[in-house]
């Protein structure tokens, strides 16, 4: 038997697991770590944080599945996107990693939004605006207040970047992270020019341009005798942490749609071809797939429901700690015994502005049409419906660009529960499929580094042996119609409150 080790390097921590080649999960490690916020818009992490979390994950995931090293063939990669490494000649770190929700770069951002107003940035790097997150907008705060960190960059990486160096001794990036740094052309699939002669970065400063699942090269020996792998073992390419999701779950053809509803609620709709929203909606992104494109974005999701547990249901958490039953699935029994609709409560889910389609940072958290009817249950029942409501206005919006959604592939905290299953299909209209294997971004990373050794013929061969359907939610037709009329409202009440949000903020 053969098998791939995969590495999620997630946001607060890395996950560590190891597949056989039908895809079958054989043990995991999740290794956490804090992250370092040094002022109230400042995010980091050290350097060595993430790599002994690293180490402890792969000799965690060794001792207990006890394989030959040599039988693992490849190593593949799922990462975080934006997070920024700038080295020295020498590859040593010149300090702590940005991380991508670091927020201080807010004066750069709209330095570099002005710069370029007049130029088709959207055409050219896919994103509709320049936002602090973007590496472009950390870049030109790095150049402006910690000059002699910038005058010693060698290169500047992102996080899966820096890893594939570490263990390969390589200088390589994969479009699908590249794509939001805004200095990478997503057409032409080279470096913008323009934008790195503004931050004053030649390309001798970034990584070689690879394919995800691109084969790099094998373990070094020094990190082999670090972390007990084996030489053997090949590094390829990996993909954006989304993407790789979405391959976990199989959304690699045009049709399938995919959301994952954790902290966040994040949508990937895969498409063969580059695409403009006139309206600039939705940005366009670059796939895992060779010269595939995706739409992908991401709004407040779980962690409205995630706020509301935590300040309102101590009681569930008190019977979750008591007995192991999880609380959110209390909460989705009680729920699953209010109308839909919840008798007229309805929430905008924005307590941290809201994305696109919306793109509007300054929407606030609303609950609506609240009466003495309602309890707890109500407003737990609002929230999930409200998150299946942005789920549905992302699918409308995409649908209007000519992307066909035919099915949803659910992944995350929230496909866990089959009565947020039964509603997102209710509410959207459309049948919501989840997957086995509850890690699908290191599945996810896992088809695409063995499709990279030739594992497998192609990404699709490869999703169909290593994705299988767990449950399937088709949509109940007399809630849908319930659901017309609610969400109907739920765009009105958002309508009528944006200049009212706008207003508050000091606009």
């Amino acid at each position: 038997m053969e098998y791939i080790l995969s590495l999620d390097l997630g946001t607060s921590a890395i996950k560590v697991a190891l597949f056989n080649e039908d895809g079958d999960l054989v043990v995991s490690s999740n290794q956490e770590y804090s992250l370092l916020t040094p002022t109230a818009l400042s995010v980091e992490v050290e350097i060595e944080t993430y790599w002994n979390a690293f180490t402890s994950g792969v000799n965690d995931v060794l001792s207990r599945s006890k394989v030959n090293t040599d039988s693992i063939r490849v190593i593949g990669i799922s990462a975080q996107g934006e997070t920024l490494i700038p080295v020295d000649s020498s590859g040593q770190p010149l300090r702590n990693a940005i991380v991508w929700m670091d927020n201080r770069a807010q004066e750069e951002a709209a330095e570099l939004e002005l710069a370029f107003k007049n130029s088709d940035l959207y055409g050219i790097t896919g994103q509709v605006s320049i936002v602090p997150t973007w590496p472009a907008s950390k870049i030109l705060w790095i150049k402006k207040n910690e000059p002699e960190v910038y005058k010693k960059v060698d290169k500047y990486l992102l996080i899966e970047d820096y890893f594939i160096y570490r263990l390969t001794g390589k200088f390589v990036a994969e479009g699908s992270l590249l794509c939001s740094t805004v200095y990478w052309d997503i057409i032409k699939k080279k470096y913008w020019t323009e934008m790195l002669d503004y931050l004053g970065v030649n390309e001798e400063q970034l990584p070689a341009i690879c394919e995800s699942g691109d084969v790099i090269g094998r373990v070094q020996s020094n990190i082999a005798a670090e972390t007990g792998l084996s030489t053997l073992t090949v590094v390829c390419t990996g993909v954006l942490d989304q993407v790789a999701g979405a391959i976990g779950v199989g959304n690699v053809e045009p049709g399938v749609f995919s959301e994952c509803t954790g902290s966040a609620l994040a949508i990937v709709s895969t498409v063969d071809t580059p695409f403009c929203d006139p309206q600039k909606r939705m940005p366009c992104h670059y796939h895992g797939m060779p010269d595939t494109y995706m739409v992908h974005t991401f709004t407040t999701g779980g962690m409205v429901l995630k706020w509301f547990r935590d300040r309102f249901c101590e009681n569930e958490m008190a019977v979750e700690e008591a007995s192991d039953i999880d609380a959110y699935e209390l909460m989705s029994i009680a729920a699953a015994k209010v109308p839909p609709g919840s008798e007229g409560l309805i929430m905008l889910p924005h307590l941290q502005g809201a994305m696109a389609p919306e793109n509007d940072p300054k929407a606030k958290g609303v609950f609506y049409g609240l009466t003495l009817t309602h309890t707890r249950a109500h407003f737990t029942r609002a929230i999930m419906e409200s998150i299946a409501f942005l789920l549905r206005k992302n699918i409308e919006v995409i649908e209007d660009m000519g992307i066909p959604v035919n099915e949803i592939r659910s992944l995350g905290g929230g496909a866990r529960s089959s009565f947020w299953g039964q509603l997102k299909a209710d509410v959207t209209g459309k049948p919501v499929v989840v997957t086995c294997n509850e890690e699908e971004a290191c599945l996810g990373a896992a088809i695409v580094a063995g499709t990279g050794i030739g594992m497998f013929s192609n990404l699709k061969e490869a999703s169909r042996r290593m994705v299988s359907v767990k449950n399937r939610y088709e949509p109940n037709l007399s809630n849908k119609g319930i659901y017309d009329d609610v969400y109907r409202k739920y765009l009105e009440l958002y309508t009528s409150l944006r200049p009212m949000f706008a207003k508050e903020t000091g606009d």
